[in-house]
Order: C-alpha cells, then structure tokens, then sequence
C-alpha cells in the first residue's frame, strides 16, 4: 500500500505537433514534489502519463497502490501546462474521478486549477493548491494523516458547507537548495530515451536551475511561481548533472527555466563549477536579449558548453514590445544574434503574432527581421490571453466563446484582434516558409555540402510561399 501516488494531466500523444517532435521531457515538477513528500517519510509513487493516450489506464495502478491520497501535481516548468489546454483537463477530470470513485483524497496542483479551481472541485477534487506546492502539499498531507484541520493552510482552495474557500498562498521557496534531487528513480528513462532516438534525437533531460520571472510582460502568466525570481546554486545544479551524467550517461540538458541565468555571475560561477568536476556537457536554455548582452555572459555560456538559446523575441515591431511591457528593443535582438553566432551557438527566435492593435506594418516588421537575421529557428504562435495577466484584462470582455486551445497547435484567435484565425494560421504557415527560403538562400551563399536539404527544398517553398502570400492578401481584406 502506497501512501501517495503522483500523477499529472500533459499527455503528449494528446497534443499531436508536440508528439510528432518526438522530444518528451519527463513531469519535473513533479517528481520534485513526489521527491519532497518520500524525503518526509511517505512511500510515494508515479503514475506518469506522458507516453501513455487513455486517463482510464490509471484505473489498475491504484487499485495495485491502493494509496490514501491521489495528487494531480502538473509540471510547472513545462510551459505548455500554463496554456490550459482542454484535452489535457478532460483527462485531469477523468483521472479525478476515478481516484474518487476508489475513496482517495484527491489534491490537484497546476496551472489550469489555479485558473479554474470550480471547475476541478466540481470535477470531485477535495484540494486545490495555488503557487509554488510542495510545502503546502506536505502540511495538507500531515493533516490529513493525523485527522487535523486543513482549513487554515496556506495555497489552498476548498468547498466548505458549500461555499468556496480560499486561503492565502504560501510564501514562495527562496532557498532552493533545501530541495532533495528530484525523484528519477520514479521515471522509466529507457522509454523516453527510445522515443527521441526513434526521431534521430540525442537524448535530453530537463533541468530547472531556477523558478519564477521578475519581468512583467504582460501576457505571460505566473500561477505557480510568481513574480519572483530563485535561483538553485551552481553547486547544486552540477550535483545534479553529475548524477545524471553517472546515472545515465545523459550530458545533453533542457535548461527549463524561464529565465536562465539572470542572477549576477551565476553563468559565470556555473561555468567554473562544471570545469571543476571536469563535466563536459551541451545543453539549450530560454533567454532575453538584454540579459544577454550583460558583461562576458555570452563568453561564459558558450565555455560551459551553451548549444542554443531561445529568445523571446516576439515581434520586430518596437511598438508591439512596447505595448507587451516586453522592455527590450528590437536593437537588442539583432546584437545578441550577431553576438551568439560568432560564437557558433544557434539562436531560435519565439514569435508572437496577433497582439492588440497589431498592424499589417507590425506584421511585415517581423517578417523583415527573421529574414534578415536567419535565426537557426523559430516558433510562431498567435497571443493567448492567460487568466491573470494584465493582457487577458484588456481582451476578456472581447473573448469568444472558444476559451482554451485543445491543443498547442491551435492557433485560434481567442479574442477579437486585427485579423481572423484563418489568418494567422495561414501566417504562420507563410512565414514558416519564408524563413525557409532565407534559410535556403543563406546556406547557398555560405555553400556548405552538408545543408543541400535545405538549398533543395527551395523548389518547394518559392512558389508555395508566393501562393499563401496571396491568400493572405485576400483574407486581409
């Protein structure tokens, strides 16, 4: 008998762009709390759905556990969560009930019920938990195992009598290192890895150094994590590393981050760790232009191994980072370019299209810079108005009657902007082609024998591009 099983609602197979990529990242956030509760004292256990297609599988695995309480604890740290997706919730509800229907306490920790707690309690969930769960997580638990009051504990959100209650939440983690390793030995890695070989991928594991954001853009959404920003040590972080470099023989990491590196000479201090423990290893990382181009960051990032950055770049428009309160220049995104590619790491540019008042000027901005600057790639989404960002303030009472995608490759249009959803989908298509062709026509310039894929295939996207070019003139109108 199992006192806690663990699971979580991302099912990779139910989001068909992100399952085709063939790049599962195993729940973090997750095995963090189910780490957190065994280090306590309670035998914990993990039903992980991401390489799984039906929430009704879950059924004999607690009946085998028979565990007391079922904690739905998503992966904070996987920013998909945070989009709230319906195909992920209808599977959170299903597993709720099943876990019900075995007389389990059921806890629920994610984006989606911080946004949406009614829905979940009316789903059967006994607990909602808000922000950062571990600590409010282990005092619920403590309570519940010794028959005590829950009511005053800080993050959560209950039915009482008939009336919702919701406390305050907990404090978030300043220290993070007081967090033991998180729990791997719960995750059957040999099947992750066989899916990212499957797809000619080397085999990567996602670590976060890090938790929360201090920058206010406001359409991104901080439910679990907040404003603030924590930061793990260096030490700790190549601890971890170490061990899973021994453990196995993995040295290709996600740094999952939101922001990484942002804690002055924490790069730095990072890059000295590793070379201390003569680890040598490769991993990618999300960042922000300006911060990237403090001091010998770049230098250091490159040393300790640095093989991609995502940028949140977002437009080429200063007038739409301006309206996002993104507090970057589109300057800074071309000197930061320039600057990773002389150090030969590849640059990737996140773009967002659609936002409010955005114009067709906007538009042909953004296009502009990816094809001037010929990122190594890209990925376009259209604004998603996240429950408690000032954005989702702007366009709330203009939202249709769609209010989540049921998939990251949706696309749709959730509020009234500039243009329709068949628009921006057929943008994002136009401009995945454009970039193709500067691509294209780069390596043509710069021959090299090994890109004659991407010379090739300008055959394909010329005309194809010209085409939905057209279209797009057409649905303008």
């Amino acid at each position: 008998m199992t006192d806690i099983v663990f699971s979580h609602s991302y099912y990779y197979r139910f989001d068909a762009k992100q399952w085709k990529n063939k790049t599962p990242f195993p729940p973090l956030g997750t095995i963090y709390a189910a780490s957190y509760l065994r280090e306590h004292g309670y035998t914990v256990g993990l039903f992980d759905v991401n390489l799984l297609d039906d929430p009704k599988t879950i059924k004999p695995y607690l009946e085998k556990e028979q565990p007391k309480t079922f904690v739905l604890y998503d992966d904070g740290f996987n920013y998909l969560t945070k989009m709230c997706l319906t195909k992920m919730r209808e599977a959170a509800f299903e597993m709720i009930k099943i876990a019900k229907n075995l007389d389990c306490h059921v806890i629920v920790c994610s984006s989606d019920s911080t946004d949406h707690f009614e829905k979940y309690l009316e789903a059967g969930a006994d607990y909602i938990i808000q922000g950062e769960g571990e600590i409010s997580l282990k005092e619920l638990i403590d309570a519940l195992s010794n028959n005590e009051d829950t009511s005053q504990i800080k993050g959560l959100v209950f039915n009482s009598n008939g009336e919702i209650i919701k406390n305050p939440k907990h404090a978030v983690l300043r220290d993070l290192d007081v967090l033991p390793m998180p729990a791997w030995d719960l995750i059957d890695i040999p099947s992750y890895k066989e899916i990212w070989e499957s797809g000619g991928n080397e085999f990567t594991l996602n670590i976060a150094t890090t938790r929360g954001c201090p920058y206010k853009c406001n359409w991104c959404a901080k439910p679990i994590y907040g404003n603030r920003y924590n930061s793990h040590s260096p030490a700790y972080i190549t601890k971890h590393i170490k061990y899973l470099s021994e453990t196995y023989n993995v040295n290709r990491f996600w740094m999952c981050d939101d922001i990484f590196g942002l804690k002055p000479n924490w790069v730095q201090n990072f890059n000295v760790s590793l070379k201390k423990e003569k680890l040598s290893i490769s991993y990618y990382i999300q960042s922000r232009v300006d911060l990237l181009l403090k001091e010998d960051t770049i230098d250091a990032l490159a040393e300790s191994g640095l093989e991609e950055v995502w940028v949140g770049a977002e437009s080429g428009s200063q007038a739409i980072l301006d309206a996002m309160d993104k507090d970057t220049k589109v300057e800074q995104i071309y000197e930061a370019t320039r600057l990773l590619k002389a150090k030969n790491i590849r640059v990737a540019f996140f773009i967002q299209f659609g936002y409010i008042n955005e114009t067709k000027e906007d538009i042909h901005k953004t296009i502009a810079m990816i094809k001037e600057l010929v990122p190594d790639n890209i990925g376009i989404s259209v604004s998603y108005p996240l429950p408690g960002t000032p954005f989702y303030d702007k366009v709330k009472d203009d939202l249709m009657l769609k209010a989540n995608w049921k998939d990251s490759d949706d696309l749709a249009m959730l509020f009234k902007g500039t243009y329709s959803t068949e628009f921006y989908k057929k943008l994002q298509r136009y401009v995945h082609k454009e970039y193709r062709i500067s691509q294209g026509l780069h390596h043509l310039k710069h021959f090299r024998i090994q890109q004659y894929k991407s010379m090739l295939k300008l055959g394909y996207y010329v005309p194809s591009a010209l085409i939905d070019k057209l279209l797009l003139k057409k649905l303008a109108k």
